[in-house]
């Protein structure tokens, strides 16, 4: 078994780990009310888009998620939190090195030897929930379950889907299709985006995602009998049955979203495997994206 499928199947006990640690936290994490804006680089960035759009919708204050090397230094925030698994990612420790002294900074991260611990005002460290693999599993989504829980919108039954996730079989027929296309709603079109990283990564697989209402302006074209569209969360009316009428193959996310993904890494790992890709390894990769210094 590879580094990453032990990784994802890990990630139930995980979250709720993270889950009984929010509360512990909780000087650390965004404050009810503060302007916030969550950074990260690649899967990173999908975590804080999906974390922002939770804690603006959980009525704890306005929040944005922008790409570390795209963050606005002309805005008024009240928080940086910035996602880095490695702790050592060149944009985002610029990033925390720029805002020194000016704005108050977390870092959640997954190892405490690293660059990062010196940077951030605040550190909140998962390590039981680091990875060997380069392509990211559990750490990213026991962040957002951290984050998630910080603002009231972890269950248990989150964690029950995702047990469900791993244990039942991938719908039948996906891993010989051409083409995937993940949809999202709110919080959760950040998990769409996410998945089709994952895809990209691991599978080498030609994949997008977009919000859902937006797939019926032009996307929906490429649907075919050789395409599947997945939806995480709740669809727009009608949509699903659009998508059939194309010929193409919907998913419904009957799960909760998180545990969704979980399903899509499930399949990243899948197609890579009838691919014979290594999903530990993808070609251009690596754990961590450090720039030499100008």
């Amino acid at each position: 078994m590879s580094h990453v499928e032990n990784e994802l199947n890990s990630q139930p006990e995980c979250w709720t780990r993270a889950a009984a640690l929010a509360a512990g936290h909780r000087a650390a994490l965004p404050a009810p009310g503060e302007r916030v804006a969550v950074v990260g680089c690649g899967t990173s960035l999908f975590m804080a888009q999906s974390a922002a759009a939770l804690r603006e919708d959980a009525g704890q204050g306005e929040t944005d998620a922008f790409a570390a090397s795209e963050f606005p230094g002309h805005r008024a925030y009240d928080r940086v939190v910035a996602l880095t698994r490695s702790g050592t990612t060149t944009e985002v420790l610029e990033l925390l090195a720029s805002l020194r002294g000016r704005v108050r900074t977390t870092a959640v991260t997954a190892d405490p030897a690293t660059p990062v611990m010196d940077l951030a005002d605040d550190v909140v460290v998962l390590d039981f929930a680091d990875e060997k693999s380069v392509v990211q599993t559990r750490f990213a989504t026991t962040a957002l379950t951290l984050l998630r829980a910080h603002v009231g919108r972890h269950t248990e039954d989150a964690v029950t889907d995702a047990r469900t996730a791993l244990a039942d079989p991938l719908p039948e027929g996906l891993v010989d299709r051409t083409q995937f296309t993940f949809l999202g709603r709110g919080w959760t079109v950040g998990l769409a985006n996410e998945a089709g990283l994952k895809m990209r990564e691991a599978a080498l697989a030609w994949t997008e995602a977009y919000p859902a209402m937006e797939y019926r302006h032009g996307p929906i074209s490429i649907s075919t009998a050789s395409t599947v569209t997945w939806m995480f969360g709740e669809a727009p009316d009608g949509l699903a049955q659009q998508v059939r009428a194309t010929g193409g193959r919907w998913i419904a996310g009957g799960l909760d979203p998180l545990a969704e993904l979980v399903r899509a890494q499930r399949l990243a790992v899948a197609v890579a495997a009838a691919r014979g890709l290594d999903p530990d390894s993808p070609r251009h990769l690596t754990r961590s994206v450090i720039l030499d210094s100008p």
